[in-house]
């Protein structure tokens, strides 16, 4: 007998996570902003082995497992501000107050606001068709000129750069829903939107996963070696600059097209991660979070129909129908016709099809199971034509009635009956199946739903008992 080899599960997520190969270091002195290595934790060793990447990791959970880690502990006025991520708290919370403040005295000149929708577009559509969909998801292959497009612009909205924001991601995607998932939506909205961000993570849960891909390509890296100086420039240099030149408005564009527009376009972004997963329906799979709704979709530059993106997360769209709006899946097709975009993914229409009715019979099985649908035949006793004949005699006699090899209790139903008392009267005691099954009445499916109701018993050698015997089968 051959023995088939089962798949090594260590191995498996030794290759998921990218710890299997080496890949190269980029640093960046500054950090990426938005995480944290005690989350998720990039692999860019440039020597380690995968033992050494595997014994680190022996060594860290060694660490906390007679400790607790600060995430762990209960909230108190001596430790609350270890709980809290401080750079995070000044990134997303801190400098957008400081911005709000400053337009009290700021005139807004509608030059300056057209210049920050438009910075607010290009920084936006950069994270959706650029981070989201080219990146962390490979579901298409860009050209240069818009690979550079995405990384500069994506820079300026201060969510990190491509390689932190992929693999985080990625690890989303990896353990959705699990505490290995850094924006669990099973921790409420506020969590998922941006608490996660402002609390100190548990270093328990910190993931891998492989970005070697991202790694290869030479715009991740130098974005990645320079994310702050390109930040820096593209996010508020650059607008403040124009809009000084232009229009005469350093401040107003500093404010409104830098400051303004990266936490407009920051909480956009935090609504995938929690919109996403809280209103909408679940039209593909409702086992984990993930939602679709065209609120969420029109708040994000399309990325709101999440339930169809986290079944097939290679698929270049988010919305599959023509009237879903869906502006990043527009600007990648439309950029695949002039030649910068190419290789776009689909997955097929029969797989999102199955998906679709596996979902709706997964509804219709629940529905199924809250209504009565009389005894199983399983569950029935067996009785001989003998023994049916005795029960309908006597005083004690009960109205039964014999269909299909199936009996029946039609006692209380005979003033209700449809055709009149007489006829289901003249029916009792007897086998009327073929007056029931169009010999008088060719009876409908609601008919038979009703008379299943009223099964009592299955009749010996019939075919309802050959029914019987294979549910017996089945249910051993």
């Amino acid at each position: 007998m051959t023995t088939l080899e089962n798949v090594d599960v260590l191995q498996a997520n030794i290759i998921a996570a990218g710890t299997n190969k080496k890949a190269k270091r980029i640093v960046n002195s500054f950090g990426t902003l938005m995480g944290s290595r005690e989350y998720n934790e990039e692999q860019d060793e440039d020597s380690a082995g995968v033992q050494e990447i595997l014994a680190k990791d022996k060594a860290e959970k060694a660490k906390w497992a007679n400790k607790k880690h600060i995430s762990e502990q209960p909230w108190t006025l001596q430790n609350w501000h270890q709980h809290i991520n401080w750079l995070n708290v000044v990134l997303v919370m801190v400098i957008p107050a400081i911005g709000l403040y400053m337009t009290r005295s700021t005139p807004l000149k509608w030059q300056t606001a057209a210049t920050a929708i438009i910075q607010y577009v290009f920084s936006g559509i950069s994270i959706t068709a650029g981070y989201h969909r080219l990146w962390a998801h490979k579901a298409y292959n860009a050209r240069l000129p818009l690979r550079l497009f995405f990384a500069l612009f994506g820079a300026a909205s201060v969510e990190g750069s491509i390689k932190w924001w992929g693999h985080s991601h990625r690890i989303h995607h990896r353990y959705t829903d699990t505490p290995r998932d850094p924006y669990d939506a099973r921790q409420g909205f506020w969590y998922s939107h941006m608490g996660w961000m402002l609390v100190q993570p548990n270093p328990k849960h910190k993931a891998r996963a492989d970005i070697s891909d991202l790694i290869d390509d030479w715009v991740v890296r130098v974005q990645h070696k320079h994310y702050m100086l390109i930040m820096a420039l593209v996010g508020f240099v650059l607008p403040t600059l124009f809009c000084g030149y232009f229009f005469n408005d350093y401040k107003g564009g500093f404010v409104y097209a830098g400051i303004c527009r990266v936490f407009f376009i920051q909480q956009a972004t935090f609504c995938v991660n929690s919109l996403a997963h809280w209103i909408g329906v679940q039209p593909f799979d409702d086992r984990r979070t993930p939602r679709d709704h065209w609120i969420t979709a029109l708040v994000t530059f399309g990325e709101g129909y999440h339930n169809f993106h986290h079944e097939f997360p290679s698929d270049y769209r988010n919305a599959i129908k023509w009237y879903q709006y869906d502006p990043t899946k527009v600007l990648i097709w439309a950029s695949s016709k002039v030649g910068l975009a190419y290789n776009l993914k689909t997955f097929s229409q029969n797989a999102i099809e199955q998906g679709l009715v596996q979902q709706q019979q997964k509804k219709i099985d629940k529905m199924r199971r809250n209504l009565n649908w009389g005894t199983p035949l399983s569950q029935l006793p067996v009785w001989d034509k003998e023994e049916f004949v005795e029960k309908c005699k006597g005083d004690n006699a009960k109205g039964l009635v014999i269909i299909n090899g199936i009996v029946h209790d039609v006692s209380g139903y005979i003033s209700e009956h449809p055709g009149g008392e007489p006829l289901l009267m003249a029916s009792i005691g007897k086998d009327a199946s073929k007056a029931f099954n169009g010999g008088v009445y060719l009876h409908s499916n609601a008919a038979h739903n009703l008379l299943a109701t009223m099964r009592v018993a299955v009749i010996r050698d019939s075919f309802a008992a050959r029914r019987q015997e294979n549910e017996l089968k089945k249910e051993q």
